[in-house]
């Protein structure tokens, strides 16, 4: 990075965590290019609002957008990437050719890709080439919305390399941002993954009307089935019970903003899959990611009885009657 100017920053994409990143970004003083795929989005954040999802904000004046990879990351000393896990590798492959050398890769992804059950991290290293100490993580409690009113808010960035971590972290550390660092890139994605689906059963129990103790025993168990398969994949466990783990797990556990509890409080309510997916406007991480861990569940021999009840429900195996009876009815053994 060069001393003599600020860092810059390329965030793919203009959605809405993607634009509340580059905000974050800007107000640190970092030169922002935000890459949309479509022009007009990129036009509009060029006069000063991202109409897709914040029309009535005005974004900083140091934010710009465009449409073009390459110009987005020329001279880019960070790319930060926030598009679906699902689709991290296909776009990855499109945009890998225009990554520079010295850029440090950020995941803002939170999710485990079916199939090869990958990391997001595991992907970028796969697809790019870039050694470990050119990728980080940023993963917490953050919800868009809230960031962009600048309401106070925290997160871990996570790199094998400390040092680059630390840039990661002087790049976004706002008065109302303040960022952690950690070494331990596994826990913070892990936390970040495991944490959408425990929050999907949240969401099923809130729309179920079940009462507050219950909700409380799904998160707190559920924190205890995600630290059981983290620890058993080589996790600190302390890393699950910072902010990429239990803080992100509360958050989005909590939050009527959360779009992995708001799916699951439609399916709650007695809405198929399909329905509540065409109510939901952006990519809800827990629903395409549940099977891949309950699979790695299974490879590491770890019992994760509430991700499993959700998987069902979300194939169709189990109604939400059976589901809550499947949790109930299991045999008693010791905390």
């Amino acid at each position: 990075m060069n001393a003599l100017r600020p860092a810059r920053a390329a965030v793919f994409s203009a959605g809405s965590w993607g634009t509340a990143a580059a905000t974050i970004l800007a107000d640190a003083g970092t030169s922002v290019v935000l890459h949309a795929r479509r022009a007009e989005l990129a036009a509009a954040i060029n006069t000063g609002r991202n109409p897709d999802y914040f029309p009535h904000l005005e974004l900083p004046a140091s934010l710009s957008a465009t449409t073009d990879p390459a110009d987005a990351l020329q001279d880019a000393d960070f790319l930060v990437l926030s598009v679906p896990a699902q689709a991290l590798r296909l776009c990855l492959t499109q945009w890998t050719q225009h990554i520079e050398p010295q850029t440090v890769i950020v995941s803002l992804m939170k999710g485990i890709e079916t199939g090869t059950h990958l990391r997001a991290s595991e992907i970028i290293r796969e697809v790019t080439g870039a050694g470990a100490e050119r990728v980080a993580v940023l993963s917490g409690p953050n919800l868009a919305a809230e960031i962009m009113a600048r309401q106070p808010a925290a997160a871990t960035i996570a790199c094998t390399d400390e040092d680059t971590a630390r840039r990661v972290q002087s790049a976004c550390h706002t008065p109302y941002f303040r960022p952690y660092t950690s070494t331990d890139v596994l826990g913070c994605e892990m936390g970040g993954a495991l944490k959408n689906v425990i929050a999907l059963a949240v969401g099923i129990a809130t729309g179920l009307g079940l009462g507050d103790y219950a909700i409380a025993v799904i998160m707190t168990r559920g924190l205890a089935e995600s630290i059981r398969l983290a620890t058993a994949m080589g996790a600190d466990p302390v890393t699950l019970s910072g902010l990429s783990g239990m803080g992100d797990l509360v958050a989005t556990c909590s939050s009527p903003l959360s779009r992995n509890r708001s799916f699951g409080t439609r399916l709650g309510h007695g809405l198929s899959v399909e329905e509540a997916a065409a109510l939901t406007r952006q990519t809800t991480e827990g629903v395409k990611s549940a099977e891949a861990i309950l699979e790695l569940a299974h490879t590491y021999g770890v019992d994760m009885p509430i991700t499993a009840v959700v998987t069902d429900v979300l194939h169709g195996k189990l109604t939400l009657t059976e589901a809550v009876a499947a949790l109930m009815q299991r045999p008693p053994k010791p905390e």
